[in-house]
């Protein structure tokens, strides 16, 4: 174990002893003081901010309370103190400054890891990005368990395990249990989560499953098969049972951008014990790309003020992989804050940007994320000053097609290359649109940012 590591273990530890006691007492006073004990360990002025402004919500009792109460209330004791050791701590505040230096000298500092080990799969949906791949050939166990490692010394401590379906996969509770100290979220489609699973993944505590659901039944079965929403159902039941700390995904498209954003189907998922969502938008990738399935920029639009209005009505933590690329100041994808490993191994810079230069077989995760490829991505970043249009596949698609032909890059799944051939016209159109319908918002967006900083600097933000 390296030096950093150790260091790294060591205050965890010592943190953990002040927030232990905190965690099992679920009332809002000790809720409040846990942000002056998390604003102590902070090490960054920028984390410490944060952590007064989810402070103030806390004291205005803010939704964010209720979503604190029922994480310490209905999670298990060993899935709660994974959740602040392994997320707060090592993913968050502990590993930053190796990431930082990474950075400061132009190479990657992924926050996250995706790995995909398998593309195996005991379902068949339509238009799922992982239909193109092999369903054999899965990423070799000695491979996965090196790629973690060499990820958490570059100060990477959590991890998206996709597919293909993670659960099939031989040997993925073990990659969990001998990496205790990192964080997992597993993309899932519930189908193998019995009471026995669902049991392992409570003992473990450092596994979060988002579970694929479309919509009700009527939506779910046309995408996943019949039967597959009931499944989904009482997957969420058996976690619910042993207090694992699990949500859902959902991908909008015409067919279902108003369900799946509604209040009511939140509200629906609260109730089945959901703490967590993540909402991805259809792209035309993978099997047979469908771009009528597709939301408008204007339907897009409509989803981002919805998942607005959830985050601050709903006692829920809900996400957006496109509409959010405000909070991240733009998209993540190359190394700069993530990557995805393919079960071939092949590094790709995104896990809808099929496309490839170096395999985690024949060199260091290092070496892959700092290839010609990715160095040519990052390298144009930022893309644009709009951040409500991100992505460098749909909303920039001149940033993918310039940075695969300077590094060289190969198409990782036949047909993967429609991108820069038969729907460029289409996404050339789309980028456009997508411009003309977010500038505005963007422009607000900007205003806001200028306000929050000068209340930051008056320390009136801080407030409250």
């Amino acid at each position: 174990m390296s030096l950093r590591k150790k260091a790294i273990g060591i205050a965890a530890s010592q943190a953990m002893r002040f927030i232990a006691p905190l965690l099992n007492r679920f009332s809002d006073d000790n809720l409040i003081r846990l942000t002056y004990v998390l604003e102590k360990v902070a090490r960054l002025d920028y984390h410490k901010q944060q952590i007064r402004e989810l402070r103030a919500l806390f004291e205005r009792r803010h939704p964010a309370i209720e979503f604190a109460r029922r994480v310490l209330r209905d999670t298990n004791p060993t899935v709660r103190k994974k959740l602040f050791s392994n997320l707060g701590l090592n993913c968050v505040y502990f590993s930053i400054d190796k990431r930082k230096e990474l950075e400061a000298q132009g190479l990657a500092a992924p926050f996250l890891i995706v790995i995909s080990p398998t593309m195996r799969c005991n379902l068949n949906c339509i238009g799922c990005y992982a239909g193109s791949y092999r369903k054999e050939s899965d990423l070799p166990f000695d491979v996965f368990d090196r790629v973690i490692s060499e990820a958490k010394e570059m100060g990477t401590y959590f991890f998206t395990i996709s597919g293909g379906e993670p659960f099939v996969y031989d040997g993925l509770l073990d990659i969990f249990k001998k990496h205790n100290d990192a964080s997992f979220l597993v993309y899932t489609n519930g189908t193998l989560i019995d009471e026995e699973m669902a049991k392992k993944l409570g003992k473990l505590g450092n596994v979060a499953p988002a579970i694929s659901i479309e919509g009700y039944k009527e939506e779910t079965d046309y995408r996943r098969g019949q039967g597959v929403y009931d499944k989904v159902l009482k997957a969420m039941d058996n976690l619910k049972k042993e207090g694992v700390f699990f949500g859902f995904s959902a991908t909008y498209t015409k067919l279902n951008y108003d369900i799946i954003s509604s209040e009511e189907f939140v509200d629906f998922l609260i109730d089945k014990g959901c703490f967590f969502g993540w909402y991805f938008m259809y792209v035309p990738v993978g099997k047979s790309p469908d771009t009528s399935l597709m939301v408008t920029p204007e339907q897009r639009q409509y989803v981002r003020e919805r998942i607005w209005k959830i985050r601050d009505t709903k006692p829920i933590f809900v996400a957006d992989f496109w509409n959010d690329g405000h909070l991240t100041s733009g998209c993540m994808a190359g190394g700069r804050l993530y990557a995805h490993i393919n079960n071939k191994g092949e590094v790709e810079p995104c896990v809808f940007a099929h496309f490839a230069v170096d395999n985690v077989k024949e060199k260091s995760l290092f070496e892959c994320l700092n290839s010609p490829f990715f160095k040519a991505i990052r390298s144009r970043f930022p893309w644009t000053d709009n951040y409500f249009k991100p992505c460098m596949i749909v909303d920039n698609p001149w940033v993918l097609r310039e940075s695969a032909q300077e590094g060289g890059a190969h198409p990782t799944h036949p047909g993967a290359d429609s991108l820069f051939t038969e729907l460029k016209d289409f996404l050339d159109e789309y980028s456009q649109r997508m411009e003309e319908v977010t500038r505005p918002v963007m422009e607000e967006y900007k205003a806001w940012l200028e306000k929050k900083k000068q209340k930051v600097a008056s320390g009136e933000e801080s407030k409250g």
